[in-house]
Formats: structure tokens, C-alpha cells, sequence
């Protein structure tokens, strides 16, 4: 009896938000699917090493950290552009976008740096 219970909260739960996602504006969405591809090659990556090896043990380190850094400085990025957010409202989207091209390339230069 609680089992069905919890599967119809379960289900009313997702179906509240989804309704809820549905308002999300599109920019919002295109950068949700960036940060689900960035972490989805991350989770490739150690699917691989895990079949294949870690024989270059570095190159992976800074294929995964790459990919993580990329997700999470992607959900900064959706934080500050976030027009319901209210604590980055005097923050020009411009400004925004502008930090996260600056920081990922100063992730990725450090990620060549630890290659080698």
C-alpha cells in the first residue's frame, strides 16, 4: 500500500516538473543539454578507461576533469543567466557569457599544461 503511494508521489512529481520545465526559457535549455553532453563524454571516458586501460594515466585526468570543469562552469553560466535568479539581476548576460568563454579557456590552457 505505501509503495503505491510513493509511486504516485513519484509520479506526480515529475509530472510538476516537467510542467515547471516547460516554462524554461530556450537558452536555459540549450545550455541544461551542454552540461548533460559535457558530463555524458565524461562518463564515456571512464567507461573506456575502465574497458581499455589507463595507460596514460594523465590524458585521462584531463579528459575527465575537462569535461566536469566545462559542466560545472556551464551551470555557473545558467545561475548568473537566469532572469528568475535575483542575485546576478544587475549582470548583463553579455558579461556572463563573456566570463564563461574567458574561464574555460583558462581551464582548458591549464588541462594542455597537465598534458604535457
Amino acid at each position: 500500500m505505501a509503495k503505491s503511494s510513493a509511486i504516485k508521489d513519484a509520479e506526480a512529481l515529475l509530472h510538476s516538473l516537467r510542467s515547471a520545465y516547460t516554462a524554461t526559457p530556450t537558452n536555459l535549455k540549450i545550455i541544461d543539454v551542454y552540461v548533460l553532453f559535457a558530463l555524458f563524454t565524461g562518463v564515456i571516458q571512464v567507461v573506456y578507461m575502465a574497458i581499455v586501460g589507463s595507460f596514460p594515466f594523465n590524458s585521462f585526468l584531463s579528459g575527465v576533469l575537462s569535461c566536469i570543469g566545462t559542466a560545472v562552469l556551464a551551470v555557473c553560466l545558467r545561475i548568473q543567466v537566469n532572469k528568475e535568479n535575483k542575485e546576478f539581476k544587475d549582470l548583463p548576460p553579455e558579461r556572463a557569457y563573456a566570463d564563461f568563454i574567458l574561464s574555460n579557456l583558462v581551464l582548458h590552457l591549464v588541462i594542455m599544461n597537465f598534458l604535457g
